[in-house]
């Protein structure tokens, strides 16, 4: 059993009740949990995926889950106005994980966001690898000593962090030569999915796109290695 998973009904209840930071609730296909359990998660803003009830059993570790199982957050969230204030109180940076679902690709980038100095990041609710034990030891624990924002809408709060004095840099193909460009701080850097990169949304938010050049016959980078690029691109003037 891990600490970051709870089974049955009210545990799980409870554990909304109590403002714990849940990542997503796993109900299975031939269950139906109580109203209350509904209600707490769509007023949470947490997820209920249906899957088999041997997905729901293997991920407790137990049969008796009553049909289902949720996994908590081994960080607590921040609001994003704190990871912005922080930011620019710091004039550092800040990663937005555009819809990473490799749990190990999102623990990568933070250990390298909080090894060069950075503040945290800004992740999607949809769409996006959940804060687990897999994303924790990738990090090697960095995660503790970041702030992690979770928010409905990437796009629209990047908008009020610019209002707010920041700079949105995206790093994706097509755009201004990285070692050509400075990357002003404070700023956030915005770091696609491998197979459909940034969203346009957020390419229209940015205020540059930064690109990483090639000159090998593989076309792309995975995105932990571009992330580590952008971000010492970022800050190697201030180290």
């Amino acid at each position: 059993m891990s600490d970051f998973v709870v089974w049955g009904r009210n545990p799980i209840i409870e554990a909304l009740r109590a403002g714990r930071d849940v990542e997503k609730i796993y109900v299975a296909h031939d269950s139906h949990p109580p109203r209350e359990l509904i209600r707490l998660a769509k007023e949470k803003g947490v997820k209920l995926q249906k899957v088999s009830r041997q997905k729901v059993e293997e991920l407790a570790g137990t049969k008796k889950t009553q049909g289902v199982v949720a996994l908590l957050s081994p960080v607590s969230y921040v609001a994003p106005q704190e990871l912005f204030s922080e930011t620019i109180k710091r004039n550092s940076f800040f990663l937005v994980t555009d819809h990473i679902t490799d749990p190990q690709n999102v623990g990568n980038l933070l250990r390298t966001c909080e090894v060069l100095g950075g503040v945290g990041a800004l992740i999607p609710r949809e769409r996006s690898s959940p804060m687990n034990q897999t994303v924790v030891k990738a990090s090697s624990g960095a995660i503790f000593h970041l702030e992690i924002s979770k928010v409905a809408n990437l796009g629209r709060v990047l908008k009020e962090f610019k209002e707010m004095g920041g700079w949105v840099f995206a790093v994706e193909k097509g755009g201004k030569d990285i070692r050509e460009l400075e990357i002003v701080l404070p700023c956030a850097l915005v770091l696609g999915s491998e197979d459909k990169g940034v969203s346009k949304s957020l390419l229209e938010v940015s205020d540059e796109v930064l690109s990483i050049p090639m000159k090998g016959k593989t076309t792309s980078l995975n995105v932990g290695s571009a992330g580590a690029i952008a971000m010492w691109e970022a800050v190697r003037k201030l180290i």
